[in-house]
């Protein structure tokens, strides 16, 4: 019977392929002062400022109770605002503020493209078939 070698496991690519990148980010978040979770969250709100917590907690793949501390963190570094929403009160709508608009700004530049080494389309096809792992594996959960 062959064994499989932790090499040959696509889980343990994935998995030392995000540990590796938050290596790299590294620098490029201590220098905004960010966690890896807290610089998504503000790049996810200057797409879309104004969203729910839950549609944003769905957006990034993080439960309501992992990112109200990080939205209570951004929100004491006046990066971001949250307010109940007056058509549903149980609702509270976060937001960027222009603190945290600049901040998204300032790290326009903080891309690890060129560090990955790939060509343009090599990334777009690594990047689209990791997100179609991504979503079948969820599809499966949910089943």
């Amino acid at each position: 019977m062959s064994k499989n070698k932790l090499a040959d496991f696509l889980c343990f690519a994935i998995y030392s392929a995000n540990l590796t990148f938050g290596k790299a980010y590294k620098p490029i978040l201590d220098s905004l002062g960010l966690t890896y979770t807290q610089y998504i969250t503000v790049i996810a709100l200057y797409e879309e400022s104004g969203q729910t917590v839950s549609e944003l907690g769905e957006k990034l793949f993080l439960e309501s109770n992992t990112l109200t501390p990080i939205l209570k963190k951004l929100e004491a570094m006046g990066y971001v605002t949250r307010q109940r929403s007056a058509e549903d009160e149980r609702q509270v709508l976060v937001g960027l503020t222009e603190k945290g608009r600049a901040l998204r700004e300032r790290a326009f530049g903080a891309d690890l493209s060129e560090a990955c080494g790939l060509t343009g389309e090599e990334f777009a096809e690594t990047r689209e078939a990791v997100l179609k792992l991504r979503n079948n594996l969820a599809k499966s959960l949910a089943r």
